[in-house]
């Protein structure tokens, strides 16, 4: 891996004083852009498998649009962060969202001309987005005071709420709007998401001012802006040297790849069991509001009862969903309970383990270790996603449950080790004081 070069532009100096509010301004914009960026996505991947099948003329190649989103997410993580590290929060993030509207365009275009290659890249670039979309609960973190850093990203994460339930309900308005248009109805919201990334991109450019990670960094103490370097190797390096940065980066990936593996499959598991469509966009909803919709109450429990404490929460959550989901059979109910535990764990797991990574490695490492973690936990999510299919054909959804709970086993007993042999995580350099 390639250091990046360079330093970053140095931040306006900002009086102690003006911290608080500039950290109110900061989160308000993030989760502005939460909220619009939130609905481009899922209006338009929703359509994603059906578009994949016009194209292409065959439903075998259906699923391949989502994972040609899913690996884009990865791909771009580590280049976003390499900006981020060198430039600050604003640019990496202006550009996410630029790339993710140039690839909603490529499906369009692909839709048009019925270019499945060409649906393909689009779909990865539109992928970029969604990477953006993750990197913002970091940037939330950046001036936050080390007690109220859970609940700052847990913020962000709640605002994806707005987006994950209404993206998916305005596909077909969408898609109907360009009605007696060249343009497929399928392709319509990929239209419309691509004009909300730009918007969200433009809200952060003009606002998203001071940039919080520069800020940040001009106000760590001189001995915490000594520590390491700015570039993706320093980022690697400070993961390997800190116990408790690995531990966030396991629980990251293990609790986003056991709920992506067991969610995707539930609603054909449902099916077996003659779930109506109704039935099963209910049990999902349920599950996406246990995913977004509690964070701020993982964030409070992470910064008060400490992030061990809810990392260790995540796991019994998401062990207990995958028993409830895997033994539900032709219960609904319980498949519903099991699915919205299963997005509650994930909160925990997200909030939890994203506010200790940041806690753990020095402030001129971050960015580049959340880029790390990102790629890791999408790159994790999206091979288990791609096996969950494979598990439930040859093994049954049962099966599938019992390993997405064996999953938790590793995080479970490295959450111990580390809280037996590191009980203590270094004080994080406060960068602001709690209002």
């Amino acid at each position: 891996m390639t250091a990046i070069s360079g330093t970053a532009r140095t931040a306006p100096p900002v009086s102690p004083a003006d911290l608080p509010r500039l950290q109110r301004r900061v989160s308000s914009v993030l989760i502005a852009s939460q909220m619009l960026g939130g609905v481009g996505v899922p209006i338009s991947i929703a359509l994603a498998p059906v578009l994949a099948t016009e194209v292409s003329g065959t439903e075998a190649l259906s699923g391949f649009a989502s994972t040609a989103a899913v690996i884009g997410t990865a791909a771009v993580s580590l280049p976003l962060a390499a900006l981020m590290t060198a430039r600050g929060r604003r640019p990496g993030l202006v550009l996410g969202y630029g790339i993710g509207a140039l690839g909603a365009g490529l499906v369009v275009l692909a839709a048009t001309i019925k270019n499945f290659p060409l649906l393909m890249l689009g779909m990865a670039a539109f992928g970029a987005a969604s990477s953006a979309n993750l990197q913002a609960r970091f940037a939330a973190a950046d001036l936050a005071a080390p007690d109220r850093r859970a609940r700052a990203v847990s913020l962000v994460v709640w605002a994806s709420t707005l987006g994950a339930v209404l993206g998916p309900n305005l596909s077909a308005p969408a898609g109907r709007s360009f009605a007696g248009t060249s343009i497929p109805q399928t392709a319509g919201p990929f239209v419309w998401a691509g004009a909300v990334f730009v918007l969200t991109g433009t809200v952060l450019a003009l606002f998203l001012r001071p940039d919080p990670l520069l800020t940040a960094r001009e106000l760590a103490p001189p001995a915490e802006q000594a520590k390491g370097g700015r570039s993706l190797r320093a980022g690697f390096a400070a993961v390997r040297a800190s116990p408790r940065a690995r531990l966030a980066l396991v629980t990251v990936a293990v609790s986003h790849t056991a709920m992506v593996s067991i969610m995707v499959m539930t609603p054909v598991d449902l099916g077996h069991h003659g779930a109506t469509l109704e039935l099963v966009g209910l049990v999902i909803s349920g599950h996406i509001a246990g995913m977004f919709a509690f964070s701020p109450v993982m964030g409070w429990l992470a910064d008060r009862v400490g992030r061990l404490a809810v990392i260790g929460l995540a796991a019994g959550l998401l062990s207990v969903a995958a028993l409830l989901a895997g033994t539900a059979g032709p219960s609904h109910a319980q498949s519903a309970v099991g699915l919205f535990l299963l997005g509650l764990g994930w909160s925990a797991g997200m909030v939890s383990g994203s506010a200790l990574l940041t806690d753990s490695v020095p402030q001129s490492a971050r960015a580049a270790v959340q880029g790390l973690s990102d790629l890791t936990m999408n790159t994790c999510a999206g091979v288990g996603g791609a096996a969950a299919g494979l598990v439930m054909s040859h093994a049954g959804y049962g099966w599938l449950n019992a390993i997405g709970a064996a999953l938790l086993l590793p995080m479970a007993a490295l959450a111990l080790f580390t809280a037996r042999r590191h009980p203590a995580a270094p004080a994080p350099a406060a960068a602001a004081p709690s209002s």
